[in-house]
């Protein structure tokens, strides 16, 4: 089976930057963990791969109604769970099954292994907030194995 790339974006608030759609290019799937703040974010993602994405806290409006506050993508053989903030996770992911939780809200990357589950926050690709990086990340999955990566998008101003 072939490695499988899972783009992964998060709280864009309005703003899809060239500088993520480069770094998403390639991907066989794309996430975006929710914040999302216009239905455009999405149309220029869909140009890459198929998305899933959720419903974050600042989604509001006729476009963001139908979002899920969850959601499942199954890339190959992994089950990866969606929600926009990890704080709300109300099951076991690793009971439930999933190899990978991608979730979003804090605008702070990074990733950590966890009972044998992979939690992993792309950070924030919208306007910048605070001093936290801009950055989308990106899950390789070969078969059972998943790895993250984090990568920090090159932007001069916010």
């Amino acid at each position: 089976m072939a490695r499988i790339t899972v783009g992964l974006i998060s709280d864009t608030h309005g703003l899809l930057r060239p500088e993520a759609v480069a770094a998403l290019s390639g991907s066989d799937f794309i996430i975006h963990a929710g914040d999302i703040g216009d239905a455009k974010v999405l149309e220029g993602l869909s140009g890459i791969a198929p998305v899933t994405t959720i419903r974050g806290n600042v989604d509001r409006g006729a476009w963001a109604s139908p979002l899920p506050d969850t959601e499942v993508l199954q890339a190959g053989d992994a089950f990866i769970y969606v929600i926009h903030s990890v704080g709300e996770l109300d099951l076991d992911p690793g009971a439930a099954g999933f190899q990978a939780v991608v979730s979003g809200h804090s605008h702070s990357p990074g990733w950590r292994a966890k009972d044998g589950v992979l939690f992993v926050n792309p950070g924030s690709a919208g306007p910048r907030r605070f001093s936290l990086p801009i950055a989308v990340g990106r899950l390789l999955i070969d078969g059972a194995e998943i790895t993250a990566e984090i990568i920090e998008l090159d932007v001069r101003k916010g």
